[in-house]
């Protein structure tokens, strides 16, 4: 995934494969360390995710780098980030690890301001394509 053109960052299946390898290594007799796999796992999808944002902002010149959604609370990845949209000279934001639970709630905080920017006012009928 590192090494392809795309800016997919989808680990679809990569979780399931991990969980797999250990049950078959557990059926062999082979015991792994669990916390350092944990580590290997998350250092290789913040290589992905980092490199690939970092290209993408690169190559569509981006002001800036932004971080949200729940894998915003992922401290490594955070960090990460920061250090190489600092070394690209773009400024970095990340909401507070509270807002970075779910993306449920970056939608609420959105219409919640949204909300109250109109007036208290919306429409009655779902429109599940408004501009925020």
């Amino acid at each position: 995934m590192l090494h392809d053109d795309s800016f997919d960052f989808s680990f679809s299946g990569l979780k399931t494969a991990v969980v797999n390898l250990l049950k078959k290594l557990k059926r062999e007799g082979i015991e792994l360390s669990v916390p350092e796999l944990a580590a290997e796992f998350q250092d290789a999808v913040v290589e992905v995710l980092a490199r690939k944002t970092m290209r993408a902002a690169e190559e569509s010149r981006a002001a800036s780098v932004l971080l949200c959604g729940g894998v915003a609370a992922n401290t490594a990845l955070r960090q990460r980030l920061e250090r190489e949209a600092s070394r690209s000279g773009l400024p970095f934001f990340c909401p507070d690890f509270a807002l970075c639970t779910d993306n449920a709630a970056m939608v609420a905080c959105a219409g919640y301001h949204n909300f109250i920017h109109r007036n208290n006012k919306l429409p009655l009928s779902p429109q599940p394509n408004i501009s925020l």
